[in-house]
């Protein structure tokens, strides 16, 4: 059989869930892991799934996930198939600041999702007033709630790009990890 075709077979496929409050960029940040370029989304009604390939042995599915408060009651139903969680978070809105890092937190807290890897994406670092990477950490909360997993907080600007390209390298690095350690749990249940 060979090496070659041994390999062409074992393509790894990772789910990543998107979720974040309605208008924080989720829809545009995918379109640019994507494309490189921007475009004018408009808010996602229900989710988008795109697959990204991660290099030669690896694909991404992306499940972007709809922020409004109806959609958000249907998160838990996403979370059971989850191999890493993106996290966006719209940096410069003081206002909804609160009320985003609460709903991470009831994601956290689920059962389904424990140990699965994390990344926030501080987004519209571009804005005036908008929180930097430490900052975000720091109302989050992410070392008291992410102590049982990897996790990484990103500042980034989904309309220039900046931050995305590491954003992307650490979630495919997590997602990578993750399985690996899922694998070899299965076998040692087995």
């Amino acid at each position: 059989m060979g090496l070659q075709n041994a390999k062409a077979s074992s393509v790894k496929r990772a789910n990543i869930l998107m979720l974040g409050l309605d208008s924080v960029g989720k829809s545009t940040l995918l379109y640019k892991f994507r494309y490189k370029d921007v475009f004018l989304t408009t808010p996602t009604i229900g989710f988008n799934v795109d697959m990204i390939d991660a290099g030669k042995d690896f694909t991404l599915t992306f499940w972007d996930v709809g922020g409004q408060k109806k959609m958000r009651e249907l998160w838990s139903n996403f979370l059971e198939d989850a191999d890493g969680l993106l996290y966006v978070v719209d940096s410069s809105d003081k206002r909804r600041l609160e009320e985003s890092r609460r709903e991470f937190e009831l994601i956290l807290k689920s059962e389904s999702i424990k140990n699965v890897p994390v990344v926030v994406l501080a987004n519209k670092q571009d804005l005036p007033g908008a929180l930097n990477a430490e900052e975000i950490t720091r109302r989050f909360k992410m070392k008291k709630y992410c102590s049982d997993r990897n996790w990484y907080v990103q500042p980034c600007c989904a309309i220039t790009g900046q931050g995305l390209a590491e954003a992307f390298q650490r979630v495919v690095t997590f997602a990578r990890q993750y399985s690996k350690s899922k694998e070899t749990f299965t076998t040692l249940k087995e």
